[in-house]
């Protein structure tokens, strides 16, 4: 199922895009297999599936973490960077992960954290020094969290709790308004409370700084619930996507028939099925 509306090219654009590990051994894995996807500016996508579906690999894939097979084209904002390193990417990428420790430095304080965010993908050389001007940034920044944050710019990262550390998380990544916003799992770690929590702050946040952005889940019902357009992944393919009209009519239990209809199979991960709550 896909939108018939005529859009403007691609904000994010995935071409013929493959991914194999372990080429040639016993332990080879076709995680990615032929993706097309086009990103439209504002789209924010969930996307759902299985362990092994592929998720976190086009995520990594759009990152700059992994090349694709050859081949594959990975356009962002209009330029081709296919070829482009990781930390190159960065200046079109932000990105939480799933565990808060991965997107923050525990040893350096919110104020540093947030520079370091805001200089990244920006040419070495560039001066970290935290000024008055930074500073009032990083509080407004902050304040929008409404957990108090900003009045603790010198606070060691590694103090704040979980879902504290997730929620900073979410403001480097955006921090520098890169074209893309990648949530990858952000939620998984995190308890069923606060994880709500920082999935309204990550809502408030893509569509306050207007965002376009994709967000791996592993769950169905927030898949339902948020964003603007659901893609279901499976053995590496996109086997459903889903326009904003049809997912707002949608329950899981039409999500489980549309994978049944589109994979050719029975759905079989019932963790998927369960609620966030």
């Amino acid at each position: 199922m896909k939108t018939g509306e005529a859009k403007k090219p691609g904000i994010l654009q995935l071409r013929g895009v493959r991914k194999v590990f372990a080429r040639g051994t016993i332990d080879e894995v076709k995680a990615l297999d032929g993706i097309d996807l086009v990103v439209y500016e504002r789209d924010f996508i969930t996307i759902i599936g299985s362990n092994g579906a592929g998720k976190s690999t086009l995520l990594n894939i759009v990152a700059g973490v992994y090349p694709p097979e050859r081949g594959g084209r990975v356009v962002i904002g209009g330029v081709n960077v296919t070829n482009l390193k990781e930390y190159k990417r960065a200046a079109y990428v932000g990105r939480v992960w799933q565990q808060p420790e991965a997107g923050t430095a525990r040893n350096l304080s919110i104020e540093e954290n947030l520079s370091l965010a805001l200089l990244r993908g920006q040419p070495r050389g560039l001066k970290l020094a935290i000024n008055r001007q930074r500073r009032q940034l990083f509080r407004e920044a902050l304040a929008v969290l409404g957990l108090g944050l900003e009045d603790r710019l010198n606070t060691p990262v590694g103090t704040l709790s979980g879902g504290q550390r997730q929620a900073l998380a979410l403001v480097m990544a955006t921090i520098s308004r890169p074209t893309i916003l990648l949530l990858d799992e952000h939620i998984a770690t995190l308890d069923p409370k606060t994880a709500q929590t920082v999935l309204q702050l990550s809502d408030m946040i893509i569509e306050r700084e207007k965002m376009t952005a994709i967000m791996v889940t592993h769950n169905m019902e927030t898949a339902l619930n948020y964003g603007n357009r659901l893609v279901m992944m499976h053995k590496g393919r996109i086997i459903v996507d889903i326009g904003e009209k049809d997912k707002k009519t949608l329950s899981v239990a039409d999500l489980v028939t549309a994978f049944g209809r589109a994979a050719g199979e029975q759905f079989n991960d019932d963790s998927i099925l369960l609620s966030d709550s």
